[in-house]
């Protein structure tokens, strides 16, 4: 297992002086904090499931207890295997990641480390393998997080897809160097380049195990991009890619439009299902395309116009556009992590044993009666659609580049400015969502 997952500072470009006042104050909005340090074991509740996985990382090693890796680029691959605790449904809803308000955690009503262990990469190998063994169609789901994750964002929110989808695929954390905050979305992007070979190499080595059956890959936001180039090198070093890969979900993927015409070309003819999420109104993926040279991103295109319609039904690409519907944060980045009729949706059609081949899903009042009666579980990995991580901001990194974002904010409209505050006046927090995200 040598190429398990082996590895073979940069500026934000001035385009990002282009946001405006009110998005800034608006992501600011931060009301109540959260603790660092999640990642520290407790004893477990009864009352709490549990989920493992495996993680493989090119984060380095972090000096804080509790936090395992950092956003700092590792020299060599590292592993660990953890398990999380997650309330009964009692204490959330489907799609909310709970986290703790202080520590230690309490399992019955938060999200908890129950274990927390950095292995070898010998060791790693024979989690996969006893964890492979013992599910009954071989299957793995990677997940691969987006922008500005800390580590323990990719783990509670990894957890959480598992638990609440109720698939049985063993689930696997590649988690790359991100810092976790919105000022370093330029170092977060070189280290998904700097991550690539390494991915690569974990999905070499899942093609050649003959124990695994079925690989599917969950990526979101810039996670994509690494997912696609990893998909990509391997193609071409290989000749094509795995019949065993079935099914990549690109959850509002920050990814250029031609880019990805490019890369999916490269694949060659063998490559597995695409299913491709989509906002019109994704207000973060319209930041990135000012940043990029104003070239549409692949996430927020609209699906029914040419050629982005003539070119997804030559390359058999399902899209699910999420455009109409209006839940999530104020950045339409996340719609599908709070909207658990969609997951339904897709959970029952995967359940029932169909692929996602319809070219468009409805997400008018019929929603809520198809998914009426919804199976708990769904038969592959491809299943695991019914959230990913916050990808522009979330509640803790607002607490890392606040200072930056007041200085960035102020040049811009004193009106736009006054809005924006508005929104977070203490006397309406209970009124405005944003202020406790």
């Amino acid at each position: 297992m040598a190429n398990f997952f082996q590895s073979s500072g940069s500026v934000i470009p001035r385009s990002l002086g282009f946001l405006s006042a009110a998005l800034f104050l608006t992501l600011l909005c931060a009301c109540a904090g959260r603790p660092t340090g999640v990642l520290e074991p407790v004893t477990a509740n009864s009352s709490a499931s549990q989920v493992e996985m495996l993680v493989a990382t090119t984060r380095a090693k972090a000096n804080k207890p509790g936090e395992m890796f950092s956003g700092e680029r590792a020299r060599a691959p590292n592993y660990a295997d953890i398990t999380v605790s997650i309330p009964s449904a009692k204490a959330r809803k489907v799609g909310d990641v709970a986290w703790p308000r202080r520590l230690p955690p309490n399992p019955a009503t938060d999200f908890a480390t129950l274990k927390a262990e950095e292995i070898d990469r010998r060791a790693a190998e024979q989690w996969l393998s006893n964890h492979v063994h013992k599910t009954s169609d071989g299957s793995v789901l990677v997940f691969i997080h987006g922008f500005n994750n800390r580590f323990d964002d990719a783990v509670f929110r990894f957890a959480q897809i598992v638990h609440d989808s109720g698939a049985h695929s063993v689930p696997v954390l590649a988690t790359w160097p991100s810092r976790g905050k919105l000022l370093d979305y330029g170092y977060d992007r070189e280290s998904t380049n700097y991550t690539r070979n390494a991915v690569e190499n974990l999905f070499q080595y899942l093609a050649r195990d003959p124990q695994v059956k079925d690989v599917s890959i969950l990526a979101h936001s810039m996670g994509n991009w690494l997912a696609l180039e990893s998909l990509r090198q391997m193609a071409i070093r290989n000749g094509g890619l795995p019949a065993k890969f079935k099914n990549v979900m690109l959850a509002a993927p920050d990814v250029d439009v031609d880019v990805f015409g490019s890369q999916i070309a490269d694949m060659g003819r063998q490559r597995p299902r695409f299913t491709l999420f989509v906002s019109r109104d994704d207000r973060a993926l319209a930041v990135s395309r000012r940043i990029w040279g104003n070239v549409p991103r692949l996430g927020a295109i609209n699906p029914d116009q040419s050629p982005y319609r003539e070119t997804l039904e030559a390359n058999k690409i399902t899209v699910i556009d999420l455009t109409k519907l209006k839940e999530g944060d104020s950045l339409h980045h996340t719609k599908f992590a709070e909207s658990p009729e969609i997951v339904q949706l897709i959970g029952k059609r995967l359940s029932d044993g169909q692929t996602l081949t319809d070219s468009r899903l409805g997400l008018g009042d019929n929603i809520v009666v198809a998914t009426t009666g919804a199976a708990q579980t769904v038969g592959t990995a491809a299943g695991l659609v019914i959230s990913a991580p916050v990808a522009i901001v979330d509640q803790n990194t607002r607490q890392n580049y606040g200072h930056y974002a007041q200085s960035l904010v102020v040049s811009g409209s004193e009106s736009n400015s006054q809005v924006a505050r508005s929104r977070c006046d203490p006397a309406r927090q209970t009124k405005v969502k944003n202020c406790d995200r």
